[in-house]
């Protein structure tokens, strides 16, 4: 199986851009993250051109993920299961060929001290509580997305510039640790070691031509998944197209 995730920011905006790359890739699953749509404007009849199958939680202007599988998706949930009545479409998870995909949108927490980095940091101890509550270490359990943390100083493009900042504050990687803690490994880690490999990078300054960037989206797999992974990697070609999401896809390959 070939998994891919990738926030959009906008499928509206950037739907052209996922067709081609989908044409050219052919991930089995795709993720996405910040569809920004409510489910009834998702363009899933684009999608079922190319085979894929739909399955969207969504909200108007914010937030949004979807799953597009060219695989049967079962046992679909929507949010965590205690969420209130318009709670934010973050999390969207769906059995796929006997793996557990976890689809998530971790909140961006604006800046660090405000009450959207706390509802931030609220919403990854309870993605830890998710993982406790319903499943297995010996699962075959993949959780992906816009994680918007960058877990070590290495996938932080200048370290010193970033510290204390938001995406690489102490506390969002010490919550970003407590989640993998659960019991999971990092995809693309498990095959490249070396810094310098990112998955954002802002319109600004010109930051994706001088790779100014922040390793923020991940695939991370559970002990027993990890052992299937035969590759995995960022795919920087469509942050070159025009209009561009300001993330990539990373992708990661199973046997």
């Amino acid at each position: 199986m070939k998994l891919a995730t990738w926030n959009v920011n906008s499928i509206g905006a950037r739907l052209p851009l996922v067709l081609k790359w989908l044409e050219g890739a052919r991930p089995d699953v795709l993720c996405l993250q910040e569809t920004k749509c409510t489910d009834d404007k998702f363009p899933a009849d684009a999608f079922t051109e190319l085979g894929y199958e739909s399955i969207t939680f969504g909200q108007r202007t914010y937030n949004g993920v979807a799953i597009l599988s060219l695989r049967p998706a079962k046992d679909v949930q929507r949010g965590f299961p205690d969420d209130d009545e318009g709670a934010h479409a973050r999390l969207l998870a769906a059995n796929i060929e006997g793996v557990r995909v976890v689809n998530v949108y971790i909140p961006n927490g604006a800046f660090v001290g405000s009450d959207k980095f706390f509802f931030k940091l609220d919403w990854m101890r309870r993605l830890r509580s998710f993982f406790d509550e319903r499943y297995k270490k010996r699962e075959k359990v993949l959780v992906c997305g816009d994680f918007n943390v960058a877990p070590e100083e290495r996938d932080v493009h200048d370290p010193k510039q970033w510290q204390g900042k938001i995406l690489f504050s102490r506390r969002e990687r010490e919550a970003l640790q407590l989640i993998k803690d659960w019991g999971f490994e990092d995809a693309f880690r498990l095959h490249t070691e070396e810094g310098g490999h990112f998955s954002w990078w802002d319109y600004r300054a010109g930051s994706f031509r001088r790779n100014a960037g922040l390793r923020i989206d991940h695939i991370w797999t559970s002990e027993k998944l990890a052992a299937y992974c035969t590759a995995s990697w960022i795919d920087k070609e469509p942050r070159t197209w025009e209009r561009p999401s300001d993330h990539t896809p990373v992708v990661a390959e199973f046997k």
